[in-house]
């Protein structure tokens, strides 16, 4: 059985990691903070392996001069010795021609400890929101998955921001 206060510990220094790779645009920092086999499925896609986590990093963070995140606390759940959890994200991002815009949505994760640090083990990107700060851009309905442990099944798709 996994020890709660331990994975919390650790799954705060993941994200961590994480926000500072995307700061830094940091595809190998990036992808280091999946497992090896990870899952990240995001804006309609699913990127599996660290390999494939580097270049879609380099991809997607490439289209960006900054991108700044605000990462609410998780909420966890032990299953075995694996853990759940699903958390708010906030991203600013500027883009390389100088436009704008703010991003929210939840990750719902699930974390394993590989190598001695916890890691992503899949990670699915629920999208609401997309546009100025001031929030009159592009609402989203995408599906609400109840109260935690509330997760999408593991085929549901992610969606992509309208055009």
């Amino acid at each position: 059985m996994t020890d709660l206060m331990a994975a919390d510990f650790g799954i705060r220094q993941l994200q961590a990691r994480f926000i500072d790779a995307v700061w830094r645009q940091d595809a190998e920092a990036f992808a280091n903070c999946w497992t090896r086999e990870g899952l990240w499925k995001i804006a309609g896609m699913e990127v599996r392996g660290r390999a494939a986590l580097t270049e879609a990093c380099q991809r997607l963070l490439g289209r960006c001069r900054r991108i700044h995140l605000l990462i609410g606390p998780a909420i966890l759940q032990a299953e075995g010795e694996a853990v759940l959890g699903r958390h708010n994200v906030t991203e600013f991002a500027t883009m390389h021609d100088g436009s704008t815009a703010m991003t929210f949505g939840w990750y719902h994760d699930r974390y394993a400890e590989e190598d001695g640090l916890w890691r992503f083990a899949s990670r699915h990107w629920s999208f609401k929101y997309r546009g100025p700060p001031d929030l009159t851009g592009g609402w989203v309905d995408t599906p609400d998955y109840g109260a935690f442990p509330g997760f999408p099944e593991a085929d549901e798709p992610t969606y992509v921001r309208p055009s």
